[in-house]
Protein backbone atom coordinates (compact mmCIF):
# COMPACT_ATOMS: atom_id res chain seq x y z
CA UNK A 1 0.00 0.00 0.00
CA UNK A 2 1.56 3.26 -0.53
CA UNK A 3 1.93 6.42 1.54
CA UNK A 4 -0.39 8.86 0.00
CA UNK A 5 -2.88 6.22 0.19
CA UNK A 6 -1.68 5.59 3.94
CA UNK A 7 -2.02 9.44 5.13
CA UNK A 8 -5.67 9.71 3.20
CA UNK A 9 -6.81 6.99 5.56
CA UNK A 10 -4.69 8.76 8.64
CA UNK A 11 -6.64 11.86 7.91
CA UNK A 12 -10.39 9.77 7.44
CA UNK A 13 -10.04 8.58 10.97
CA UNK A 14 -8.72 12.21 12.03
CA UNK A 15 -11.58 13.83 10.68
CA UNK A 16 -14.11 10.92 11.33
CA UNK A 17 -13.59 10.45 14.78
CA UNK A 18 -13.59 6.87 14.69
CA UNK A 19 -11.72 5.22 16.84
CA UNK A 20 -10.23 2.13 14.76
CA UNK A 21 -9.97 1.34 10.97
CA UNK A 22 -8.78 -2.00 9.66
CA UNK A 23 -8.37 -2.72 5.55
CA UNK A 24 -7.34 -5.62 4.23
CA UNK A 25 -5.89 -5.30 0.54
CA UNK A 26 -4.78 -8.30 -0.94
CA UNK A 27 -2.15 -9.47 1.07
CA UNK A 28 -1.48 -6.48 2.87
CA UNK A 29 -3.44 -5.40 6.19
CA UNK A 30 -3.59 -2.00 7.45
CA UNK A 31 -5.02 -1.10 10.82
CA UNK A 32 -5.13 3.01 12.49
CA UNK A 33 -6.15 2.99 15.81
CA UNK A 34 -6.95 6.26 17.51
CA UNK A 35 -6.55 7.09 21.02
CA UNK A 36 -7.92 9.90 23.58
CA UNK A 37 -7.49 13.48 22.04
CA UNK A 38 -3.45 14.44 21.21
CA UNK A 39 -1.87 11.63 20.96
CA UNK A 40 -0.54 9.35 18.39
CA UNK A 41 -2.05 7.47 15.86
CA UNK A 42 -0.60 3.50 15.51
CA UNK A 43 -0.22 2.36 11.99
CA UNK A 44 0.20 -1.09 10.97
CA UNK A 45 1.61 -2.60 7.82
CA UNK A 46 1.91 -6.45 7.69
CA UNK A 47 1.68 -8.67 5.10
CA UNK A 48 0.04 -12.11 6.01
CA UNK A 49 2.97 -13.62 4.95
CA UNK A 50 5.86 -15.07 7.24
CA UNK A 51 7.30 -11.70 7.37
CA UNK A 52 5.37 -8.67 9.22
CA UNK A 53 6.63 -5.22 9.89
CA UNK A 54 5.03 -2.43 11.76
CA UNK A 55 5.02 1.31 11.50
CA UNK A 56 4.22 3.77 13.72
CA UNK A 57 3.46 7.45 12.64
CA UNK A 58 3.38 10.33 15.41
CA UNK A 59 1.20 12.70 14.26
CA UNK A 60 -0.47 16.19 15.92
CA UNK A 61 -4.20 17.68 15.16
CA UNK A 62 -4.46 20.57 12.80
CA UNK A 63 -4.10 23.34 14.76
CA UNK A 64 -8.24 24.32 15.82
CA UNK A 65 -9.45 20.91 15.50
CA UNK A 66 -12.04 20.43 18.43
CA UNK A 67 -10.66 19.37 21.72
CA UNK A 68 -13.31 16.43 23.87
CA UNK A 69 -13.81 18.10 26.96
CA UNK A 70 -12.23 21.10 29.05
CA UNK A 71 -8.76 21.06 30.30
CA UNK A 72 -7.59 18.64 32.86
CA UNK A 73 -8.09 20.12 36.56
CA UNK A 74 -6.00 18.79 39.52
CA UNK A 75 -7.44 15.94 41.61
CA UNK A 76 -7.87 12.48 41.20
CA UNK A 77 -9.04 11.16 37.54
CA UNK A 78 -11.53 8.48 37.22
CA UNK A 79 -10.78 6.72 34.37
CA UNK A 80 -12.19 4.07 32.12
CA UNK A 81 -11.97 1.14 33.01
CA UNK A 82 -12.86 -0.74 29.45
CA UNK A 83 -13.72 0.33 25.61
CA UNK A 84 -17.20 1.53 25.23
CA UNK A 85 -19.67 4.42 24.94
CA UNK A 86 -19.95 6.79 27.68
CA UNK A 87 -23.47 7.70 29.04
CA UNK A 88 -24.23 9.83 32.26
CA UNK A 89 -27.26 9.10 32.75
CA UNK A 90 -29.63 5.78 33.21
CA UNK A 91 -31.89 6.97 30.26
CA UNK A 92 -32.07 9.53 27.58
CA UNK A 93 -33.54 12.33 28.99
CA UNK A 94 -32.99 11.13 32.71
CA UNK A 95 -31.14 13.00 35.21
CA UNK A 96 -27.24 12.46 35.18
CA UNK A 97 -25.79 10.99 37.63
CA UNK A 98 -23.07 13.33 38.84
CA UNK A 99 -22.92 17.11 38.39
CA UNK A 100 -20.39 19.11 38.43
CA UNK A 101 -19.72 20.35 42.72
CA UNK A 102 -21.75 17.12 43.47
CA UNK A 103 -20.08 15.21 46.19
CA UNK A 104 -19.35 11.72 45.82
CA UNK A 105 -18.16 8.86 48.24
CA UNK A 106 -16.17 5.80 46.77
CA UNK A 107 -18.64 3.38 45.46
CA UNK A 108 -21.27 6.10 43.97
CA UNK A 109 -22.16 5.21 40.33
CA UNK A 110 -21.12 8.25 38.50
CA UNK A 111 -21.84 6.41 34.57
CA UNK A 112 -22.49 3.61 32.10
CA UNK A 113 -20.11 2.29 29.88
CA UNK A 114 -21.75 0.41 27.60
CA UNK A 115 -19.64 -2.24 25.98
CA UNK A 116 -21.11 -5.29 23.25
CA UNK A 117 -24.56 -4.46 24.36
CA UNK A 118 -24.16 -4.36 28.12
CA UNK A 119 -24.65 -1.45 30.22
CA UNK A 120 -21.45 -1.14 33.19
CA UNK A 121 -22.11 0.84 36.10
CA UNK A 122 -19.14 2.69 36.64
CA UNK A 123 -18.33 3.68 40.40
CA UNK A 124 -16.29 6.23 41.85
CA UNK A 125 -13.12 4.82 43.72
CA UNK A 126 -12.24 8.13 45.47
CA UNK A 127 -14.34 10.49 48.20
CA UNK A 128 -14.63 14.03 46.75
CA UNK A 129 -16.23 16.50 44.76
CA UNK A 130 -16.78 16.78 41.00
CA UNK A 131 -14.50 18.66 39.50
CA UNK A 132 -14.64 18.29 35.72
CA UNK A 133 -16.67 15.99 33.59
CA UNK A 134 -14.35 15.49 31.09
CA UNK A 135 -16.51 12.99 28.42
CA UNK A 136 -19.88 14.26 25.89
CA UNK A 137 -22.73 12.05 26.83
CA UNK A 138 -22.72 9.15 24.12
CA UNK A 139 -19.26 9.24 22.90
CA UNK A 140 -16.76 6.74 22.96
CA UNK A 141 -14.48 6.18 25.39
CA UNK A 142 -11.13 4.10 25.76
CA UNK A 143 -9.14 1.86 27.85
CA UNK A 144 -7.92 4.20 30.31
CA UNK A 145 -9.40 7.43 29.00
CA UNK A 146 -10.10 9.80 32.16
CA UNK A 147 -13.77 10.96 32.54
CA UNK A 148 -13.65 12.53 35.08
CA UNK A 149 -11.72 14.79 38.08
CA UNK A 150 -12.41 15.15 41.55
CA UNK A 151 -11.00 17.02 43.98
Amino acid sequence: MDLRKLKTLIDLVQQSGIAELEITEGEEKVRISRGTPVTHTNVTVAPSGAAASAVSAPFSPAAGAPQAGPAPAEGHTIKSPMVGTFYRSSAPGAKPFVDLGQTVKAGDTVCIIEAMKLLNEIESDHDGVIKAVLVENGQPVEYGQPLFIIG
